[in-house]
This record gives structure tokens, sequence and C-alpha cells, in this order.
């Protein structure tokens, strides 16, 4: 009998050389079949650009957060830009379909676009990066990925519908979407540099009220 039997103490176990990451492998408790690899390397790039930026996402920085193989995005992906088109889109979809909750019960077009300019800037606050990849430079050949060109129009559509005015929706986004910038690049304060970002769709709101009433809309 061993020491380690005498004092009753079981021995070590082993580290099992099969569940070991081989070189250029990543390990994770997040596992995944294949069918479900493009949506975790969408929402790793996600999550990437909320806490990092967008300097910090590359196809290998996607997979390390994803717990995959460097190799595995271009399973899906060919190109990182191809990447950043896809969650784009995913985006572009959320937007849209808050818009229209936003414009879902019916009221007139001054108290629509009130609304829609709260959950825009709801939208905005709480993903800041990804708004900024939906509509930034990052991604200079948009023509190149017809579901983005797509995606990005039926933004202005979708206001233009809740509105009734496909003209005056394309303004009233231009008119939202500036003010979102303005205020996610502390251009303007509306009071987020020292109360945080919680109280932008509020104040917001106020402005587009302000902005409605002078149009007499």
């Amino acid at each position: 009998m061993n020491r380690s039997e005498r004092a009753g103490l079981q021995p070590a176990p082993r580290p099992n050389i099969f569940t070991t990451s081989t070189a250029g492998a990543m390990t994770s408790d997040r596992p995944y079949h294949h069918g479900d690899l493009a949506p975790s390397l969408r929402q790793a790039a996600r999550e990437i650009l909320e806490q990092e930026g967008l300097s910090a996402l590359s196809l290998r920085s996607v997979a390390r957060r994803a717990g995959v193989s460097h190799a595995a995005p271009y399973r899906h992906y060919a190109s990182r830009e191809a990447l950043l088109a896809d969650v784009a889109v995913e985006g572009l979809a959320e937007l849209r379909g808050e818009i229209a909750q936003a414009a879902a019960v019916p009221a007139d077009r001054a108290e629509t676009i009130v609304r829609v300019g709260r959950a825009y800037m709801r939208f905005a606050v709480r993903h800041a990066g990804l708004l900024r990849l939906m509509f930034g430079s990052e991604l200079p050949n948009r023509t190149g990925f017809p579901g983005l060109t797509e995606a990005t129009a039926a933004i202005g559509e979708e206001i233009g519908r809740a509105i009734g005015d496909a003209p005056a929706g394309l303004a009233v986004w231009a008119a939202i979407h500036g003010l979102a910038m303005l205020i996610l690049e502390n251009v303007i304060d509306l009071g987020q540099t020292q109360a945080g970002m919680d109280v932008v769709p509020s104040r917001a709101e106020i402005i587009l009220r302000s902005l409605t009433e002078a149009l007499s809309l």
C-alpha cells in the first residue's frame, strides 16, 4: 500500500489526452452542431462589437469567442466583410421589427413619428456598435451584398408606411438617425454624459415632439 492509499486519499486523475485541444483548436462550454455555426458566429460578432468595438472584430476573434477552430468561420463566410454584412442584415431586420411594433398602435402622424423615433433611440442605445456597423463605412461594398441593400432600404420603407408617406418617411428616417448618431458620438448632450444612455430615448422624444410641432404635423 502506498502513502496515498494509507492516508485514505485517491490518486489525482490523469489528464485525458483525447479532450485536450490540439494546436489551433479552441475549447468551449458552448457546443454547437454544424447547422448552428453561422448563428453562433453572428452572436459572437455582436458580442465583440458591443464589448470591444469594431476594430477588435476579426474572423479569428469571432472564432475564439464562439469557441470553435480558427478555420470554422470559413465554412460559412469567405471573408470578414461577408460576416459583417450578415450581422448588419440581422440588426436591420431587428430594427425594422421594432419600428413596425412602435407604429402598430393607430395614432396621428406626429405621434407615430415620435413613437418610431423613441424605438429607434432605444435600439441605438442598446446596440450602439451594431448601429454603427449597419450604417457606417466598414461595409463600403454594400451593393455586393443584395440582402444588405434590401434590408437597409426596408428601414425607410417601414417608416414611410408607418406615416403613410414614402418620401416623408426618408426625411423622418434621416432626422431620427442623424439625431441618434449625434448623441452616440456625444456631439450633443441630452444628459447622457452624466446620467447615462438610458435617459436618451425619453429626452430624444422631447426633441422629436418639438420638431413635429414646429412642422405642424
